[in-house]
């Protein structure tokens, strides 16, 4: 069940503050705060229930429901690791995908109906080896079956997912932090906010003109982050100009944005900061299945999409489509260096216990 956008952001408002409703849920918060608690406490106490890779293993994921931009830090560590020299491959639930009993791979163009729309961008973004299925577990294992020349694996979320053996993780916030510190239905979080003081890297993705919340108490690596436009990719023909000329030759005609992500109104704003006038946006839910056209309501000569929206867009055909790629500038850049790092200390542990395992 999906909730209605303007539900959506009602709650999400209330949520910064601990107000009336939030007192009111509280006591409801109680029972989910003893729920990952014994998780925790039954996954530390029964280490066989949690499953290892033989390769280094990043979860990219938060604490806090709704979107806050893990998907755009996927692509750029993907990205990373590959100009390093590493061979990843992606793992994710497939949100909005009927995967079915067994889990699902695939590298490439893939349908979002099949992958989930996130999984479906960062594949065809970064063409590396993406396997699908609500058991991360499951997932990893298909992958790894499917492409045994990877040498290391992201998961996209995942973060709660306690049965995933991980090395590092990473969690993305947003200006938000952690709102009013209430885990759910009294707060956003999914888990206490203690949760970040375990975490390796904390981001936080902002919009222009926003401020980062005050420093988390963690030995965390925090850092930000915001995204920018880069490119704009006509849907219908493919033609691309980067944004400063997709901005001069269109942007003082009539233009509009729709958006079906987690925070829509986070993309509206990135467009106005980089210079774009927008004559109307519709914010659709996150994972919106496109099942019907929203543009057709819309006058405009222009509509820019998200990327995330476009592999689901393609099957309108509207030459008024024109998709904005943006790409995250961190405020420290060489954490991805830092991560890297890590990654080779991981990756040499893991196959000397490899080896070792070999010769018993």
């Amino acid at each position: 069940m999906r909730i209605p956008i303007h539900l959506s952001q009602a709650l999400h408002a209330a949520w910064q503050r601990k107000g009336a409703l939030s007192a009111l849920l509280w006591p409801f918060s109680l029972p989910v705060i003893g729920a990952v608690a014994y998780k925790h406490r039954r996954y530390a106490q029964r280490p066989e229930l949690v499953y290892h890779s033989r390769l280094p293993l990043v979860v990219v994921g938060n604490i806090f429901v709704g979107g806050t931009g893990k998907t755009p830090v996927v692509i750029a560590l993907v990205q990373a690791l590959q100009e390093r020299g590493w061979r990843p491959g992606v793992i994710s639930r497939g949100y909005g995908a009927k995967v079915g009993q067994h889990a699902r791979s695939g590298q490439g163009v893939l349908s979002a109906a099949e992958f989930g729309d996130e999984p479906a961008l960062i594949a065809r973004s970064t063409l590396v080896p993406i396997a699908v299925h609500p058991s991360r577990v499951l997932a990893l294992k298909k992958l790894q079956k499917s492409y045994p020349g990877i040498n290391v694996v992201i998961a996209d979320d995942g973060l709660q997912h306690l049965a995933l053996g991980r090395d590092i993780e990473i969690v993305v916030q947003d200006a938000r932090g952690t709102g009013n510190g209430r885990v759910l239905p009294a707060g956003p979080l999914r888990e206490p906010d203690s949760r970040l003081e375990s975490v390796d890297f904390l981001i936080t993705n902002l919009q222009s003109g926003q401020i980062a919340p005050r420093p988390f108490a963690t030995l965390a690596h925090q850092l930000s982050m915001r995204l920018v436009p880069e490119r704009v990719v006509q849907l219908s023909t493919g033609l691309t100009l980067d944004w400063p000329a997709w901005l001069a030759q269109y942007g003082n005609k009539p233009v509009a944005a729709v958006a079906a992500i987690g925070q829509p109104e986070r993309f509206f704003a990135m467009l106005r900061a980089a210079g774009l006038s927008l004559e109307q946006t519709i914010g659709l839910p996150d994972h919106d299945a496109y099942e019907r056209s929203p543009f057709s309501a819309l006058a405009s000569e222009h509509i820019v999409i998200t990327s995330k929206d476009a592999v689901k867009c393609e099957q309108f055909q509207d030459a008024r489509l024109w998709v904005v790629h943006a790409s995250p500038k961190f405020s420290d850049p060489d954490w991805l260096d830092l991560a890297e790092q890590m990654l080779r200390v991981i990756a040499d542990k893991k196959a000397k216990m490899a080896a070792v395992g070999a010769r018993h």
